[in-house]
């Protein structure tokens, strides 16, 4: 839960900047094929971040963490499993990995922009290697599918890890190429892109999970919930107090 005062001024700019909750996740959103035909890309994006503030503004409220960027489906899903970790200080949903600046939450799930739906997982490593940052990554979601997790098709559900040192890139190549050997028959379709600029979604995306007046709780208790759980249970001893049951 993103609680601390700086969090809390953060979303307070994110609440007056965002757009309207008609933006939601919606079947027709969700059902782009991985398999059509590309729609035409944009090629500018907006003049300014829908979230009002920019990744390096928000990494200044996180000295001391490191951090690290992960797409793996719908960002609600991988933003709460996460956040259970201990170690992990914050986790914040937004989009990565395409060209355009400043993308809208409509514009990403239209497929129009080439950004998956991504997070940035504020950790400390003292607590919490990178390591283990990419074996709860690879359970939280299904890395074997290509451009789709459940219900959720399109390559902004992508699979895709954006390291940003060479360090992150040797740790992630060396953990798809362990699993792929030990856990996952099928072969992982995750790829490693360059983490290019990170853009913050919009403020009702924030802790979504844990919001139980949002409009989606179908999907969240279909979809997100039994991803949330299986990360739960798998990293039972890695949970922070307040998750334990």
């Amino acid at each position: 839960m993103k609680y601390p005062l700086y969090s809390l001024a953060i979303l307070f700019c994110l609440i007056f900047t965002s757009a309207s909750c008609d933006s939601q996740k919606t079947n027709s959103e969700a059902a782009v094929s991985a398999n059509a035909t590309p729609k035409q890309a944009m090629t500018k994006g907006n003049p300014e971040p829908v979230a009002g503030v920019t990744i390096e503004e928000l990494d200044s409220g996180y000295e001391g963490f490191e951090k690290a960027y992960f797409a793996g489906g719908c960002f609600w899903c991988t933003e709460a499993s996460f956040y259970r970790i201990q170690g992990v200080e914050e986790v914040w949903s937004g989009y990565a990995g395409g060209p355009e600046i400043n993308p809208t939450y409509k514009e990403v799930a239209g497929g129009i922009t080439g950004h998956a739906e991504a997070i940035v997982v504020y950790y400390d490593p003292k607590v919490r290697t990178y390591d283990e940052l990419l074996d709860i990554f690879f359970v939280a979601h299904d890395p074997t599918t290509l451009n789709r997790q459940g219900p959720d098709r399109g390559t902004q559900y992508r699979s895709s890890i954006f390291p940003i040192n060479a360090d992150q890139r040797a740790k992630a190549e060396a953990k798809i190429a362990e699993l792929n050997k030990s856990t996952f028959s099928n072969g992982i379709i995750t790829t490693l892109e360059e983490p290019g600029e990170f853009y913050i979604a919009e403020a009702y995306h924030q802790d979504y999970y844990e919001d139980f007046s949002n409009p989606n709780q179908g999907y969240i208790q279909n979809v997100s919930r039994p991803k949330i759980e299986k990360v739960m249970k798998v990293f039972k001893e890695w949970l922070k107090p307040e998750f334990v049951k």
